[in-house]
């Protein structure tokens, strides 16, 4: 191997381990038991234990972590699907017939930009006068208000990439609206629908704010959730056990990034070189 060579894996090796580092310290220490957490900072582990995970993933009357992540489950496919079901034909019409290019895409797109709590008060009172607090339902709706921007942004990029003779071919072959939208548009969307499904789903699986504001016991996410398993009885900080939630609320997502990675990378590229 050449010195070039060597150089740029010895400055890859240790960015990669730079922006890892976080997620390495957490990993070391939900594996050191609790005397060796205070007594042995460093990344090596004297006595690896999965005691940790074990008080996790047991069930008390106070903590259930299966619990947290099946409301974060289903909130978060709420909060990703629904915001495609939505941004698609909108995208569609927006393209194709201009309806709402001018004002209406950038206004929801921007909005993206301002800071969530001042949406609370007002969505805590609504949600309060309808009966939507402390439900997954009420959860996923507004985690889909907070991923329509996204979903809206790639969807249109996706449809003003296709060429519209597909479509004008679709309806002299008689197809109407509806169905040309089904068997010819959206096929051909579907790396930016898998795109917007990943993006949205780890986005409202991280959401804390309204998770926090929004729910109290029923709906509890797990990044909520995992607060509850930091303090003990006497008011210290479990940081083994700590350590251990978070590696377990971070796992969803980091799965289905590391799964969805290649058709990720190549949406995001589709469309970028037109001959």
């Amino acid at each position: 191997m050449r010195r070039g060579d060597l150089l740029r894996w010895a400055v890859f090796a240790v960015a990669a381990f730079v922006m890892n580092f976080p997620i390495l310290a957490t990993l070391v220490t939900a594996l050191k038991p609790p005397g060796e957490v205070m007594r042995n900072p460093s990344l090596w582990v004297q006595a690896p234990t999965l005691e940790n995970f074990a008080t996790v993933l047991t069930v008390s009357d106070r903590l259930n972590v299966y619990h947290y992540l099946w409301n974060s489950t289903v909130a978060a496919l709420i909060g990703a699907v629904l915001p495609m079901v939505v941004a698609f034909p909108l995208a569609w019409a927006m393209v194709r017939r201009g309806v709402g290019r001018a004002v209406l895409f950038p206004t929801v797109v921007n909005l993206r930009a301002l800071p969530l709590i001042i949406f609370a008060i007002p969505l805590y009172m609504m949600y309060a006068a309808t009966g939507l607090l402390d439900t997954r339902l009420g959860l996923g709706l507004i985690l889909a208000i907070v991923n329509l921007p996204l979903a809206l942004l790639l969807l249109v990029n996706a449809v003003a990439d296709l060429p519209v003779e597909l479509e004008e071919a679709s309806r002299m072959d008689g197809a109407r609206l509806p169905r040309m939208l089904v068997r010819v548009v959206l096929p051909l969307c579907r790396p930016a629908f898998v795109t917007t499904f990943v993006f949205g789903f780890i986005t409202a699986w991280n959401e804390f704010l309204f998770g926090l504001i929004l729910t109290t016991r029923d709906a509890v996410p797990m990044t909520v959730g995992a607060s509850f398993f930091f303090a003990t009885s006497g008011g210290g900080v479990q940081w083994g056990v700590a350590a251990a939630v978070m590696i377990v609320a971070a796992l969803p997502p980091l799965v289905l990034g590391l799964v969805m990675y290649r058709r990720i990378t190549g949406s995001m590229v589709a469309g970028a070189v037109k001959g």
